[in-house]
């Protein structure tokens, strides 16, 4: 089947990603996950290998396994694997579920500061990446969150899209307009927070589906 690189990051959804990584491999994929700092808050790696009672580095990259022994005061060597490089070689495709307000941000602004945004900014964006994002409904409302969907859907060639749009109809414009892109939205629900409204990751099945349709389809589109 496929290579799915999986992309956490520090959303209370990331509570989700041993779920999710349970449906990719049933579906016949073969997995690897990056994870911020932050996403290590809310799952346990070691969940997604459970032959193990540590985590398997091959199987789970943190910012650690970017740059080894670095707090011990080593240094690279000539040689040294690039570990964000490696896996955007790896991977037929990009998975970030859930995309973290932060880290969304940093992919609409070129910033990469830790393993996951490095192996976003050298992704060949001839291979798909689906994103779906999780937030408090009052992160996602905000106008920032539509101007940094529309400039990571820039990226993937999506252009002329409408300013004046409802949600779910800049959505569908963005994944109909960009190229090997999708972004899964969040649905409506009582958040972790308390708050009740737009934000929560979507289900893990919806986004396998839309990972099975990327995969499937030779453009990465529809």
């Amino acid at each position: 089947m496929s290579n799915v690189l999986l992309g956490v990051t520090g959303s209370v959804a990331a509570v989700k990603v041993p779920e999710l990584a349970n449906l990719i491999r049933a579906a016949g994929h073969d997995l690897k996950v990056v994870t911020t700092a932050s996403g290590l808050y809310f799952f346990d790696p070691v969940e997604l290998d459970p032959s193990r009672v540590v985590r398997n580095p091959e199987l789970v990259t943190t910012d650690a396994d970017e740059w080894p022994g670095k707090d011990e005061g080593e240094r690279y060597r000539r040689g040294d694997e690039v570990r964000h490089i490696e896996l955007r070689r790896w991977a037929d495709i990009f998975l970030v579920a859930p995309l973290d307000a932060n880290t969304m941000g940093k992919f609409a602004n070129g910033i990469c500061d830790n393993c996951l945004t490095c192996v976003w900014r050298a992704w060949d964006s001839a291979k798909p990446v689906v994103l779906a994002p999780a937030m408090n409904t009052h992160m996602w409302d905000h106008p920032m969150t539509r101007r940094h969907l529309r400039c990571i859907a820039m990226d993937f060639g999506a252009s002329h899209v409408p300013g004046l749009m409802e949600d779910d109809a800049l959505i569908a414009q963005l994944n109909a307009r960009g190229r090997n892109f999708r972004i899964v939205p969040p649905v409506t629900k009582r958040l972790a927070c308390g708050d009740t409204g737009v934000g929560a990751m979507a289900d893990t099945t919806t986004i396998l589906a839309n990972l099975s349709e990327m995969l499937a389809s030779p453009s990465g589109t529809p």
